[in-house]
């Protein structure tokens, strides 16, 4: 399985996208994220989700392989077009490896309780 995937999805003439694609978190403890962004083909996407954290790019891989196999049955087929809105992604992991940043160091030590 790809590491990236592009579907789309024809209905009543308007073309429907989804791209996914994993990606290491920062930190490199190997944990990596399963990201998705769908939405019309030719615009900006609607919506941008996040799966995981997983426990290496295998187990994501099966994540994207599952969702695709979803995805198929909703008449979705998989696309040879590059990626779009791979900077949108890049900007979601970007966010979620700043917030995986701030509670790392989010413990508040308190020896006399």
């Amino acid at each position: 399985m790809p590491r990236s995937l592009c579907l789309t999805r024809q209905c009543l003439g308007l073309a429907t996208r989804i791209e996914c694609v994993i990606r290491p978190l920062a930190g490199e403890n190997g944990l990596w994220t399963l990201l998705c962004a769908a939405g019309v083909a030719g615009a900006q996407p609607s919506a941008i989700k996040a799966q995981g954290p997983f426990h290496g790019p295998f187990v994501a891989e099966s994540v994207l392989s599952a969702i695709a196999d979803n995805l198929a049955v909703l008449g979705y087929v998989e696309s040879s077009d590059p990626s779009i809105w791979c900077l949108h992604m890049q900007a979601e992991l970007r966010r979620l490896n700043a917030e995986r940043g701030r509670h790392l160091g989010d413990y508040q030590f308190r020896p006399e309780t």
